[in-house]
């Protein structure tokens, strides 16, 4: 019987996963090598390389210089968030968008956002604070600082008719991402402009964009009660 051969890494990633699931490699069991691997397969072994580095981002496999590939002892699973634009969340919803710019400025950050943006502690950012609305009830608060210096057209939009969500989107590439997930307390100023009740429990995203070591934009979203976030595993 002919060994199939395997074109691309996609193809060789998913023959490990099927391997590690079926328990031919058990948790914890060294697998071949890259080489060995590659010859299996037939493909190259840049090709085996790029499977098997995509199956440890996603934890099932622990990968260790000089030590080996083993099967996860304990895999872990990765849950997946894309940056989703504020407005196709509440059409897929069936809802109406509506967007109100609350204040656009230009002025120095508080250290606590200089520092998670490692910027100067005098350095001038954009910042930009607006409303989002579903069926014209309030959706979500946003309040974002922009690092001009690695999107200085920024400065040229007024976001009053587009939102910076969508605009950051479309304008300003990122490479990689940190996100948190917190549950709030609504502040008087918050509750007012969210129209929900005064120490509603509201749940927060801050969310920090980074263009490889240059931060690109950090922003909290703060969301009415009732808000739900669903991924996938």
């Amino acid at each position: 019987m002919t060994t199939p051969k395997f074109r691309n890494w996609q193809s060789v990633q998913e023959e490990v996963r099927r391997r590690i699931h079926a328990r031919e490699w058990p948790p914890g069991e060294l697998i071949p090598n890259e080489a060995d691997l590659a010859t299996e397969f037939g493909c190259a072994r840049a090709t085996v390389n790029r499977a098997l580095r995509s199956l440890a981002d996603s934890g099932l496999l622990d990968r260790r210089r000089k030590a080996g590939t083993r099967v996860a002892a304990q895999p872990v699973a990765k849950a997946t968030l894309d940056i989703t634009v504020i407005r196709n969340e509440v059409e897929e919803r069936g809802s109406k968008y509506g967007y109100q710019l609350i204040e656009r400025s230009e002025l120095v950050p508080p250290v606590e956002v200089s520092g998670a943006m490692k910027t100067a502690a005098t350095k001038t950012l954009l910042h930009v604070r607006a409303l989002h609305l579903s069926d014209d009830a309030a959706y979500a608060l946003e309040d974002r600082w922009i690092n001009t210096t690695v999107v200085p057209t920024a400065l040229t939009e007024n976001f009053e008719e587009v939102n910076a969500n969508e605009w950051l989107m479309a304008h300003a590439p990122y490479t990689h991402g940190d996100i948190g997930f917190s549950a709030v307390q609504a502040s008087p100023v918050i509750a007012e402009t969210l129209r929900v009740a005064e120490n509603s429990a509201l749940f927060a995203i801050d969310r920090l964009t980074w263009d490889h070591t240059n931060s690109v934009t950090k922003v909290r979203l703060l969301f009415t009660p009732g808000y739900q976030l669903r991924t996938s595993l």
